[in-house]
């Protein structure tokens, strides 16, 4: 069969490897103050959201990634009534967020104004228009900087940043300092979930170095994983606490704290929590030796 001639996006996770996907329209690239963006929509994944040359969601598979990284903190505390996003520009972990009427306060922090409102533009089965839900406070500064200042405290606080390049916005919110300072601003029984990059045995450095620095700050640390079809990876999370165990929980009563969501989730429920927090004997050794603790003064280098 003939090859057809498309324009091609290629994303490289490492300078020995990456992979490509035909690009059916461009909708939109640029350059804000903090990154490049581009929109595009593909014959595979859909519409795809990409800063600065890596994929940040995809439509086809978005509500995996955004129902990993929120629901199991939500389900795990009982009782929140105030949730922080830092980062999130698309707008779905708002959805998650505002799916639990429980919730009284959601405050979102990301620096890149341009991003979101392109966003809001482009994505709007991304968000479903709950960037003007009455709960939700957006707000464009630096995330860092917003946790030095403010005096409130949350039940949870998710990290949804980008990877931190060099040179790039989240170079310095993944440090021991930085999760110090969240943990200041967690309210007793808090609880922090960070998107924490690929979870292969052959990329797992950034992984098991920013759990090490989590441990250096909070009691109990869990890795969690999931595929996401549109990354081209086994993707991690990690939950930090002073004292969840996130397997103490039966599938059947995760499930029944789910009973009273706005409207039905797509990928997560009790059965899948379970599985997404058995993380294989490789990996499980693989993190017992790899990785460094992060540092303001040594930041991590992903190449």
């Amino acid at each position: 069969m003939a090859t057809q001639e498309w324009n091609w996006y290629v994303e490289y996770t490492s300078p020995h490897h990456g992979y490509m996907y035909a690009v059916r329209r461009h909708i939109y690239s640029g350059e804000t103050p903090y990154q490049r963006v581009d929109l595009i929509d593909t014959f595979i994944f859909g519409r795809c959201l990409i800063l600065d040359g890596r994929i940040q969601s995809a439509a086809v598979d978005e509500h995996i990634y955004h129902e990993a990284l929120i629901h199991p903190a939500l389900v795990l505390h009982r009782n929140p009534k105030r949730a922080l996003v830092m980062g999130g520009g698309e707008g779905a972990v708002l959805r998650e967020l505002c799916r639990h009427p429980g919730l009284e306060q959601v405050v979102m922090v990301d620096i890149d104004r341009e991003v979101v409102e392109l966003c809001r533009k482009h994505l709007p089965g991304w968000h479903g228009n709950c960037f003007d839900d009455p709960r939700v406070e957006v707000l464009h500064m630096d995330a860092r900087r917003y946790l030095e200042d403010t005096k409130h405290r949350y039940d949870l606080i998710y990290s949804d940043l980008t990877e931190p390049e060099e040179e790039g916005p989240s170079r310095l919110l993944f440090t021991r300092q930085f999760f110090e300072l969240v943990k200041n601003r967690l309210a007793p029984g808090g609880i922090l979930t960070v998107q924490a990059g690929c979870f292969s045995i052959d990329l797992l450095e950034a992984h098991a170095s920013i759990r090490k620095t989590l441990q250096q700050c909070f009691a109990s640390v869990f890795s969690y994983h999931t595929y996401i079809p549109s990354f081209n990876a086994n993707w991690g999370f990690l939950l930090a606490s002073e004292h969840l165990d996130p397997l103490g929980v039966s599938a059947a009563e995760i499930d029944r704290r789910l009973d009273n969501l706005i409207s039905p989730l797509k990928f997560y429920d009790g059965e899948t929590h379970h599985g997404m927090f058995r993380v294989p004997k490789d990996i499980r050794s693989a993190l017992a030796q790899d990785g460094k603790v992060i540092d303001d003064d040594e930041p991590l280098s992903l190449y």
